[in-house]
């Protein structure tokens, strides 16, 4: 079950409507304001609960962010930015081939969350992690809670094109998984 703006707003001008009615012909007075306090308020827990988009006021969500959710990518493109935030994103790349003569670099952000990166064994990669009050977990074994860890697969120091992916995780947690 999703709840659209409008359903919302139909609720809240039927009950504004009802509460006018009820004042002029029973003389019975109804806070108005607290009740549309009151229903914003539960809009958005029933939002969060829920799910959904967040297009409020102007504001759009991007393809590239994962905000109250969960999603999963499986196409990435050179220099993009992905944000995780209260989600988990799942980033699988096993069918990632890498371009011919240049390294390629993405960029994910997770906070408050839980990523998971997914990638193909044959593939160099190269892995910077910065961690604060959260857990990484790289292909070999390495951990960090705290500061920073790296990570290079077997060929990727010598290799012309390579995938270089840059992760900042805050309070969350980040799990790297090679196939």
């Amino acid at each position: 079950m999703k709840m659209g703006h409008s359903l919302f707003w139909g609720i809240l001008l039927i009950v504004i409507g009802l509460s006018v009615v009820i004042k002029i012909v029973f003389n019975v007075d109804f806070p108005i304001f607290k009740i549309v306090v009151a229903f914003f308020f539960i809009y958005l827990g029933i939002r969060i609960l829920v799910g959904g988009n967040w297009h409020y006021w102007g504001h759009h969500r991007d393809k590239n962010s994962v905000v109250f959710g969960e999603a999963t990518f499986d196409k990435i493109e050179n220099g993009t930015e992905y944000n995780v935030v209260f989600g988990k994103g799942t980033f699988d790349l096993r069918d990632y081939k890498p371009a011919e003569d240049r390294p390629e670099m993405i960029k994910i952000n997770t906070v408050f969350s839980n990523s998971v990166i997914i990638l193909p064994a044959t593939v160099p990669v190269k892995i910077n992690v910065d961690a604060a009050f959260s857990g990484a977990q790289m292909p070999n074994g390495n951990n960090t809670s705290f500061g920073s860890v790296a990570y290079s697969s077997e060929g990727a120091d010598t290799a012309k094109a390579y995938l270089s992916i840059k992760v900042d995780v805050v309070f969350g947690g980040l799990q790297v998984r090679r196939y």
